[in-house]
C-alpha cells in the first residue's frame, strides 16, 4: 500500500463533514479537546495511531479508509486484507459455504462490498437463467444484473418499485463510505429503463411488511423477500465487505415451487 496524497487532516475533515459532525461533537465522543481535533484538521498537530484509529471508529469508517488515514499520518495499515482463498479466511469460506448450501432450494449469494458477486448456491441459477452472456462474465455484478434490461428486470414482474429499491439502498451505501465505484455504479443504474410500463403487484401481507420480489419464472410467478447477513466485529477488510444476502419464499406457492424445482430429476441424486 502506497501512501495517499492527502494529509491526514483533511481525510478527517471530510469524513467528519461526511457523518454530519461537528469539531466539537466529535471531540466530545473521541474523549479529545476540540481545540487538538482542530490542530489535527489544520495540519498544526500530528495524530497518534492511537488516536486516529479513536477518531475514525467514533466516525464509524470502513476499515479500508482507517486503513488509509492511518497511511496518511505515516503510520502502518491496521487492518490486513487477505483474499477468501488465503489460508486465513478458511473458517469464514467454511462458515459461507454452510450458509449458502443451506439455504438451498432458496437462492442465496455472497457479495463483495461493490455487490460483486463472490459465490452462490445452487438455486441462483434460477435468477441467472436468460441473462445475457456479458453480464455473467467475471466479475459479476449482482445490482447490475438485477436491473439490467438484459439481465433479470424483464422478468421482474414489479421493476418500478424494486428498481427503486436497489437504487434508494446503493445511494445511502454510497454516501456512508463516500465510495466513489459504488456511486458510479448508482449513477449507471439510474439511466436503465425504469419498468414504469409494468403493472404493480396486488397487494398482500407481505408487500405491507417488505417490498417483495416477484420473478417470472416460465409461467409461473414467484414472490420473494430477502435478508442480508454481515460479518460480527471484523477485523480483516475483506470479510468486513462480506455480506450473504438470501430470498426466502414469500407465500406458499413460491415454496412449492422452489422445493420443486430442487429436487432431482428421477434416477439422479
Amino acid at each position: 500500500m502506497t501512501r495517499p496524497g492527502r494529509p491526514v487532516g483533511e481525510l478527517l475533515r471530510d469524513w467528519r463533514r461526511t457523518r454530519g459532525m461537528s469539531q466539537l461533537d466529535l471531540s466530545i465522543e473521541a474523549g479529545v479537546s476540540a481545540r487538538h481535533l482542530s490542530f489535527v484538521e489544520t495540519g498544526r498537530s500530528r495524530p497518534s495511531p492511537e488516536l486516529i484509529l479513536r477518531l475514525a471508529e467514533q466516525l464509524d469508517m470502513p476499515l479500508a479508509e482507517r486503513n488509509t488515514m492511518l497511511l496518511a499520518g505515516g503510520y502502518a495499515p491496521a487492518y490486513p486484507r487477505h483474499e477468501l482463498t488465503d489460508p486465513e479466511l478458511a473458517p469464514v469460506r467454511v462458515a459461507v459455504r454452510q450458509i449458502l448450501d443451506g439455504h438451498d432450494p432458496y437462492p442465496a449469494v455472497l457479495i463483495d462490498e461493490h455487490w460483486q458477486l463472490v459465490e452462490a448456491n445452487a438455486a441462483v441459477a434460477l435468477f441467472t437463467a436468460g441473462a445475457e452472456p456479458h453480464l455473467l462474465a467475471p466479475p459479476v455484478n449482482v445490482l447490475r444484473l438485477s436491473l439490467h434490461p438484459g439481465g433479470m428486470a424483464p422478468r421482474i414482474l414489479n421493476l418500478p418499485e424494486w428498481r427503486a429499491h436497489l437504487l434508494k439502498r446503493l445511494r445511502q451505501q454510497a454516501a456512508t463510505t463516500n465510495d466513489a465505484a459504488l456511486s458510479a455504479l448508482h449513477e449507471e443504474l439510474r439511466g436503465y429503463p425504469s419498468g414504469n410500463d409494468v403493472a404493480a403487484p396486488i397487494s398482500d401481507a407481505v408487500s405491507r411488511v417488505v417490498i417483495p420480489l416477484r420473478y417470472r419464472h416460465g409461467d409461473q410467478e414467484l414472490s420473494f423477500f430477502s435478508t442480508t447477513t454481515l460479518f460480527g466485529t471484523p477485523l480483516d477488510v475483506t470479510v468486513s465487505g462480506l455480506a450473504v444476502e438470501a430470498f426466502f419464499p414469500a407465500d406458499p406457492a413460491t415454496t412449492a415451487a422452489l422445493h420443486a424445482l430442487g429436487k432431482p430429476a428421477a434416477g439422479m441424486g
